[in-house]
């Protein structure tokens, strides 16, 4: 019975809500870049929600005109190219201009300096502000009513509740389902881990 009730449960979860999750500013690396700032590859500390990605134990410090941000995660895997995630909070404390951007969309981004234990590296581009997004599996997009590139309104259910428009929907059989929002974002829903969101539709 109780088997039942759980997946009764869950199937309604997949069908009518998203779980939240708080994306705080990161970095992904090339291999070249890794060594150049730690004189070795990414060391995995701990895997992350989306299958095949994990946090590292490598940190670095990102250099702007005006100020920095030390202590910057990196996730892996090791990436084509770098690329710098940041909030537009970030990007003030850093004194830099960023687009809104989708990760891996870094055409026409600006470049920035990072620090590591051992080097440091001028990127030309890949400073992005991450544009916040729903990954999600086929099955959930299709329970849900949408597919790989719509834009939705996102309902968060959360303490201080409110609706994100522009959200963007990526499908993926190697996504688990879940809402990503930038720490500005989560800060002005009041979000906490373990929160839900909704797509509204109409």
């Amino acid at each position: 019975m109780a088997n039942s009730i759980d997946s009764l449960s869950g199937a309604i979860m997949e069908r009518l809500f998203v779980e939240l999750e708080a994306s705080a500013r990161h970095v992904h690396l090339t291999e070249a870049d890794a060594l150049a700032l730690f004189g070795h590859k990414l060391t995995r500390k701990r895997d992350l929600s989306q299958p095949g990605q994990y946090l590292c134990e490598e940190r670095v410090t990102v250099v702007g005109p005006k100020g920095s941000l030390s202590r910057v995660a990196v996730l892996g895997p090791e990436r084509p190219e770098s690329q710098v995630e940041i909030s537009l909070t970030d990007a003030r404390v850093l004194g830099v201009e960023v687009s809104v951007r989708l990760s891996g969309d870094i055409r026409d981004t600006p470049g920035i300096r990072l620090w590591g234990d051992r080097g440091e590296v001028t990127l030309a581009r890949g400073l992005v502000a991450a544009k916040r997004h729903i990954h999600m599996t086929p099955r959930a997009a299709q329970l849900q009513g949408v597919k790989h590139g719509d834009l939705v309104r996102l309902q968060c259910l959360t303490a201080r509740p409110l609706i994100f428009e522009d959200v963007a929907v990526r499908v993926s059989d190697k996504f688990a389902t879940y809402a990503h929002l930038d720490f500005d974002e989560a800060n002005a829903c009041g979000f906490r881990p373990g929160d839900l969101g909704r797509i509204v539709h109409g």
